[in-house]
């Protein structure tokens, strides 16, 4: 609806509701607003959602005119409202006296009762109305009140129905929360979601989220995992593939994500990680030609040269090692400056005697960004006992140990070496 028809709409209601007032203040011959004027008047405070003026409308068109459709429609705003209760209960008790037995009136006696905290007068309508119709909607509204006196088994049993009928998710939603709170029947609340999801494609994502809770509960991964999987499958959001790889680390079967990713051909960065978690280097090599191409992140030569150097066999091939420098220096040219790359390559100079000045400078410029690390203060020390500066290495070497111990088999060959050295 457009603004200028909004405001023509309201400006209207208030014309209306001036002549409705003007109309009660003087004599009856005079009152000029007909009963189309008021229908309409009462239709347009349902939209605006004006319940207490729509109920007032629809009351006066019934007190006019005795039409049951202007009754319904004033006990409908009471209820949408939730005003005057009561008193739409009496009058259309009125009406339900001249005209008994009629399943109209049952299907407004039983929200009003329940909206007025009288349900073992809405139970009886409910009986009432359970007599004399199958219909999915009636099964619906009945087993309300037997959920208001606390008999859970029947209104299962009646909304089972209606679901079996219609399919209708917010009835399956609602049962399936009975099913799980008050009767015990969760594993057949989970068979029936599964169902559903398995069988409609227009599922909702509330269906996926109801059966996570119910898995949840259960302490169910494996139901947590195929449930963020079909929501990643319908619709392809990171949020949900992450889930997935989140509830395989927690079941600690990291093969079984990698699987994953593997089979739906994304998640690129996840499935890096995970590869070089499990010290899958030629597979994690591959995967960063793909990652460069893709994002142009000259990281990803920083990382070719740490996994070209762990996934060979001979640490000391030559060849391997100028191509680990070459990878890092283009790196370190096309701006890459993390300090976890300049300690591994900085190292790597060191260590293999290819340039142990150039090396030690890398590293200083690492231990700017983190001059704690000891990592990197432990490749600094070993750089200045490549140089023969004993007193320099052991001192850093000392902190090193002081603070990690001899756990790590490099640290403690380094500070074994440079000991001697001291």
């Amino acid at each position: 609806m457009s603004w200028n028809h909004i405001i023509q709409s309201i400006v209207l209601s208030l014309m209306l509701l001036t002549g409705v007032i003007a109309a009660k203040e003087q004599p009856k011959e005079l009152k000029v607003v007909s009963d189309d004027t008021l229908i309409i008047q009462g239709l347009l405070f349902e939209e605006y959602r004006a319940y207490d003026l729509s109920r007032e409308v629809f009351k006066t068109l019934y007190d006019r005119t005795g039409e049951k459709a202007y009754l319904f429609r004033e006990v409908a705003s009471s209820l949408m409202g939730k005003i005057y209760i009561d008193e739409s209960i009496k009058r259309l008790k009125r009406w339900d006296e001249a005209h008994p037995d009629t399943l109209e009136a049952r299907r407004l006696f039983i929200p009003l009762y329940l909206t007025a905290n009288r349900a073992k007068e809405a139970k009886q309508e409910a009986d009432i109305l359970l007599e004399h119709s199958t219909k999915p909607a009636d099964l619906d509204l009945a087993a309300n009140p037997y959920l208001y006196t606390g008999n859970f088994k029947k209104a299962v049993s009646l909304l089972e129905k209606v679901y079996k009928e219609t399919s209708n998710e917010n009835v399956l939603l609602r049962m399936s929360s009975i099913m799980d709170a008050y009767t015990g029947e969760r594993e057949k609340a989970i068979q029936l979601l599964e169902t559903h999801r398995r069988m409609n494609i227009l599922t909702s994502n509330k269906v996926y989220f109801k059966l996570l809770d119910l898995y949840v509960k259960d302490n169910d991964v494996n139901g947590i995992i195929s449930t963020y999987k079909a929501l990643y499958e319908k619709d392809k959001e990171d949020k949900y593939l992450k889930k997935v790889i989140d509830a395989y680390a927690y079941k600690g079967d990291i093969d079984g994500a990698i699987a994953y990713l593997e089979k739906v051909k994304d998640g690129d960065y996840i499935l890096y990680e995970l590869y070089k978690q499990k010290k899958l280097f030629d597979k994690a090599f591959l995967l960063t030609d793909k990652l460069y191409k893709e994002q142009k992140d000259p990281k990803w030569l920083a990382e070719k040269g740490i996994l070209l150097f762990e996934k060979s066999k001979n640490k000391n091939d030559k060849k391997m090692i100028n191509d680990v420098v070459g990878y890092f220096e283009k790196a370190i040219d096309m701006g890459v400056d993390d300090s976890i790359y300049l300690n591994y390559y900085g190292y790597t100079l060191i260590d293999k005697d290819i340039d142990v000045k150039k090396g030690i400078k890398i590293i200083e410029d690492a231990l700017l960004q983190q001059p704690d690390n000891t990592y990197y203060l432990d490749s600094l020390a070993w750089g200045y006992y490549k140089e023969h500066r004993c007193s320099e290495a052991y001192d850093l070497m000392k902190k090193v140990v002081d603070k990690e111990g001899l756990k790590e088999t490099e640290i403690a060959e380094h500070w074994n070496t440079i000991q001697k050295c001291q």
